[in-house]
């Protein structure tokens, strides 16, 4: 099983934008996929109109099974841990836990045979739920937008997987919302930072039809495959299987 956090210190960059369309493309190719709502907003919960009950203190200091609680989305292959308003004090439930930063790992561990890809949709910040996520996941995948200030956040958060020696944890960032009319954001595409190793070349263009997920509730892959967004997604999906070495192949996907 492979845990692929969509993360950014910053807020909205498009994190359950990605979460969302990541996920519903891994279960289309036929991976048994798990999307796990870490947000107190409940946003990809929302998308895929499943609701959250309070159950985040007792998932988290292991009162409650995360499989009582995972429900189905109307994609097959597709299932949602839904957040609920009690996520916003999460920091303080890990906390109060012996060792708070394998928390995550340990609601996970059980769900190991029943799926192919755990999708985590993080909050923004740089918190110990974010340290807990680093601890459980495989990858983080990071939508950057190109802009000063968010490139400053991607600096510091792979500053700080130096510092603190996460060697094992896979990081890869991409330009979301590129506006080509903007100089800023051709700048960005065009410079150097393109070359970077963690630098995926997949690009999520600012389109209308990312705005309009909130309002559809489903994956702007689903909807709109064959516009700008969709198949920016798709190209961004394809190029995350390729660096993390997932086989492109839904029947070689079980064995993930």
């Amino acid at each position: 099983m492979r845990v692929i956090a969509s993360y950014n210190i910053k807020g909205g960059v498009g994190k359950t934008t990605t979460a969302v369309n990541l996920a519903w493309l891994s279960s289309r190719e036929g991976r048994r996929t798990l999307l796990w709502d870490l947000d107190s907003q409940g946003a990809a919960g929302y998308c895929f109109r499943v609701q959250g009950r309070a159950h985040g203190k007792r998932l988290l200091r292991g009162k409650s099974d995360a499989a009582d609680i995972i429900r189905s989305t109307s994609y097959d292959g597709l299932d949602l841990l839904p957040a609920d308003f009690s996520y916003r004090n999460v920091d303080v439930l890990l906390h109060d836990e012996k060792q708070p930063l394998n928390r995550l790992q340990k609601v996970l561990k059980p769900l190991k045979q029943d799926y192919d890809i755990v999708i985590l949709d993080c909050p923004p910040g740089l918190s110990l739920l974010s340290e807990a996520v680093f601890r459980a996941a495989d990858m983080l995948v990071v939508p950057t937008l190109p802009s000063i200030l968010s490139l400053r956040t991607l600096k510091m958060l792979i500053d700080f997987r130096k510092e603190h020696a996460i060697k094992d944890l896979q990081l890869l960032a991409f330009l979301t919302m590129v506006d080509r009319r903007k100089k800023l954001h051709n700048d960005v595409i065009e410079s150097s930072l393109r070359a970077q190793s963690w630098m995926l070349e997949a690009f999520v263009p600012y389109a209308s039809e990312v705005e309009q997920m909130a309002e559809r509730r489903e994956p702007v892959a689903a909807y709109a495959p064959h516009g700008r967004a969709g198949t920016a997604y798709m190209a961004l999906w394809q190029e995350v299987c390729k660096k993390s070495g997932l086989s492109p192949s839904p029947q070689s996907s079980r064995s993930c």
